[in-house]
C-alpha cells in the first residue's frame, strides 16, 4: 500500500486547467457592456461604392443594414466627382466651390501653391474652408474620433479630431473596425460621440480592374465583413440598437478602357499652360493672354467638353472660387484625358470617376440604420450636401452654415423634425 497522498489523475487535471484558462481568456477578451452611452453616430465611407453595388455584389451585412434601416436610390455626388471634394462636402454640407477643396489637385493663385492629396499640403489647415462635423461637435463640447477621413489630418479652424491617425493603406478593414470599437470602449468622459471610418479598398480595385471586375467583388466582400465585425462588436457591448450608423460613398465608378485615351498635347502646346488635374477632369491655367486662344483650340478635341470657369453648368454649383481653373475639360463617359509625358509614368486605369455628376455611373450610396431611423424605408436620390444637416440633427448640434437641408430626411426619421427642418439651410 502506498503511503503517498492521493493525486488527481494527470490528464483529467490538465484538461480541467485548460478549461479554466480558456474561460478566463475569453472572459478577459469579452467587451464590457456600455451602459452610459450618449447619442452616438458612426459615419462610414466606402470610397467608390457605386449606387448599384449593394444589389450587384449582395454584401450581406450592408444589405441587412439597408433592409432594417434606410436606403436611398442614390446619393448624388457634388461636382467634380473626386474623392477629396466629396468627402469634405459630406462632412461640411458645402459644395466644393464653397469649402475650397475643388479637386484632388488644386492650384491656389493667392498662395501660388499647389495642393496634392498625397503630399504634406493635405495636412495644411489653410486649404480647408467650412466647418466639418467633427469641429462642430468639438465646439459644442463633444468628443470625436476619425479614422482616415479626408481632412482629418489638417488643423481646421485650428482643430483636429480628439482621436485620429494618419492614413495607412496597410491597415486592414477588420483592423479599422476594431479601432472604432476600441474608441467606444473608452470611459464615458473620454468616449467620442462622433466617429468616422474610411475604407479605400473598393475604389482602389475599381480603378485597377474596373467596376465589373472580380477584384471589386472581393473588395466589397472584405469591407462588408469588416462592417459586420463592427456591428457584431456593437451588439456585444449592448449598444447595437442605440448607435446610429450612416454609410455613404463619395462617387461611383465607370469603365475606362485604356484605348479610350485623349492626348491633349495633340491639340495644344503644353508649354503655354499649367496643368493641375489629369484624368476624367483636366484643368488648365493658361499663360497670361493665352486663355482665348487655348479655349478655341481645345474645341477641336473629340470625346470631351471644354468650359470656361465662368460658364460651367449652373447645376454643378462650381463657380465663384479662385481655385477653379480658367479652363475645364471634361471627358465623355469612358474616356480619359492625359498627355504623352504624363502617360509615360502613370498607367492608365480600367476604371475612373470625375465625370459629370448627373451620370448614373457616378452615383453613390447612402444607408442609415439606428434608433433615429424608421425600419425598411427608402429615399429618392438626394444631394450629398444634405448629409451634414442630418448628422448635426442626430448629435443634437447647432449646424454651421451649409448648403444642405434636413427636409429630405423627414419621411424616414423617428419623431418630429419639423422645427429643425424649418431652420435648415
Amino acid at each position: 500500500m502506498s503511503l503517498q497522498p492521493d493525486r488527481p489523475h494527470r490528464p483529467v487535471f490538465l484538461w480541467f486547467l485548460l478549461i479554466i484558462t480558456i474561460g478566463a481568456a475569453a472572459s478577459a477578451q469579452a467587451p464590457r457592456p456600455i451602459s452610459d452611452l450618449k447619442p452616438t453616430l458612426i459615419l462610414i465611407s466606402i470610397d467608390g461604392f457605386r449606387y448599384d453595388y449593394l444589389d450587384k455584389y449582395t454584401p450581406p451585412n450592408l444589405q441587412r443594414l439597408a433592409a432594417t434601416g434606410v436606403r436611398a436610390e442614390a446619393l448624388v455626388p457634388s461636382f467634380p466627382t473626386f474623392t477629396f471634394p466629396n468627402h469634405y462636402t459630406i462632412v461640411t454640407g458645402l459644395y466644393p466651390a464653397h469649402h475650397g477643396i475643388v479637386a484632388n489637385a488644386i492650384y491656389d493663385p493667392g498662395f501660388d501653391a499647389t495642393f496634392e492629396i498625397k503630399e504634406s499640403t493635405a495636412k495644411e489647415g489653410r486649404w480647408w474652408g467650412g466647418e466639418p462635423i467633427w469641429v462642430t461637435a468639438q465646439k459644442q463640447g463633444q468628443k470625436t474620433a476619425n479614422l482616415y477621413w479626408p481632412g482629418s489630418a489638417a488643423p481646421i479652424e485650428g482643430v483636429r479630431p480628439d482621436y485620429w491617425e494618419p492614413f495607412d493603406a496597410k491597415v486592414s478593414p477588420d483592423q479599422r473596425a476594431d479601432k472604432i470599437l476600441g474608441w467606444l470602449d473608452l470611459p464615458a468622459e473620454q468616449r467620442p460621440t462622433f466617429l468616422a471610418l474610411y475604407f479605400d479598398q473598393v475604389d482602389h480595385e475599381g480603378h485597377e480592374g474596373g467596376p465589373d471586375s472580380p477584384q471589386v467583388r472581393d473588395a466589397v466582400s472584405s469591407v462588408d465583413a469588416a462592417i459586420g465585425r463592427l456591428v457584431d462588436g456593437l451588439r456585444q457591448r449592448g449598444i447595437e440598437d442605440r448607435v446610429n450608423i450612416i454609410v455613404v460613398s463619395d462617387h461611383g465608378m465607370a469603365p475606362t478602357p485604356p484605348k479610350q485615351a485623349i492626348f491633349i498635347d495633340d491639340y495644344i502646346d503644353l508649354r503655354r499652360v499649367r496643368v493641375v488635374t489629369h484624368g476624367q477632369l483636366f484643368t488648365l491655367w493658361p499663360a497670361k493672354g493665352e486663355t482665348d486662344a487655348i479655349f478655341t483650340e481645345l474645341l477641336k478635341m473629340p470625346h470631351a467638353r471644354v468650359y470656361r470657369r465662368e460658364k460651367v453648368p449652373a447645376r454643378w454649383h462650381y463657380t465663384g472660387n479662385a481655385r477653379i481653373a480658367p479652363i475645364i475639360l471634361l471627358a465623355d463617359e469612358g474616356w480619359t484625358i492625359t498627355d504623352r509625358e504624363y502617360a509615360k509614368s502613370h498607367e492608365l486605369k480600367q476604371g475612373g470617376h470625375g465625370y459629370d455628376n448627373n451620370l448614373r455611373s457616378m452615383q453613390a450610396t447612402f444607408i442609415a440604420h439606428g434608433p433615429a431611423f424608421k425600419t425598411g424605408t427608402k429615399l429618392p436620390a438626394f444631394s450629398n450636401v444634405d448629409v451634414y444637416e442630418l448628422m448635426a440633427y442626430l448629435l443634437h448640434l447647432k449646424p454651421a452654415r451649409n448648403d444642405g437641408t434636413l427636409r429630405v430626411f423627414r419621411p424616414v426619421l423617428v419623431g418630429k423634425t419639423e422645427k429643425r427642418a424649418a431652420s435648415a439651410h
